[in-house]
C-alpha cells in the first residue's frame, strides 16, 4: 500500500472484525499520534512502542465492549474511515469541522499544534487537514 496511514486503519479494522486483541505496525510519528489520539478518546486500550531488530514497531491493544443482554463482544471502534488521501487532500478551516455522527465519533485532524481531535481544533481555533473519522 501506498498511504501508510490508510494501511494502520485497514489493520485496525481488519483486526477488530477478526476478533484480535491487538496490532503491530511499522512505527512513525504520525501513526503514534493518531494511535495515541485514539486512546484518549477511549477507542483503544493501550499503545505501545517495541523495537524490533532494525526498526520500531507500534502495538495497539484493541478495546472490545459487552453488549448487555446480547451476550456479544462488539468492537469499541464501529468505523473508521479515511477522509483525505493522498490523491486528495481535504483541508477545514476551524468553523467548518463538524461532528461525527452527532457528537459520538471523533474527526482526527493533523493541525500547526500536532494532531488533535475536531473538538480540540475547534477548541485552539485551528484548522487542518482532516486525517479521519472514528466512531
Amino acid at each position: 500500500m501506498l498511504d501508510p496511514i490508510s494501511e494502520m486503519l485497514t489493520r485496525i479494522r481488519n483486526a477488530q472484525m477478526a476478533g484480535h486483541s491487538e496490532v503491530v505496525l511499522a512505527s512513525s510519528k504520525i501513526k503514534k499520534a493518531i494511535a495515541s489520539v485514539l486512546l484518549k478518546s477511549g477507542f483503544v486500550e493501550g499503545v505501545e512502542e517495541a523495537k524490533a531488530e532494525k526498526f520500531a514497531m507500534l502495538k495497539i491493544n484493541l478495546k472490545y465492549i459487552n453488549k448487555e443482554g446480547f451476550g456479544d463482544v462488539v468492537p469499541a471502534i464501529r468505523s473508521i474511515k479515511r477522509v483525505s488521501k493522498e490523491g486528495q487532500r481535504i483541508y477545514v478551516n476551524r468553523e467548518n469541522i463538524r461532528s461525527v455522527k452527532n457528537g459520538m465519533g471523533i474527526a482526527i485532524l493533523s493541525t500547526s499544534q500536532g494532531v488533535v481531535t475536531g473538538e480540540e481544533a475547534r477548541k485552539n481555533g485551528v484548522g487542518g487537514e482532516l486525517i479521519c473519522e472514528v466512531w
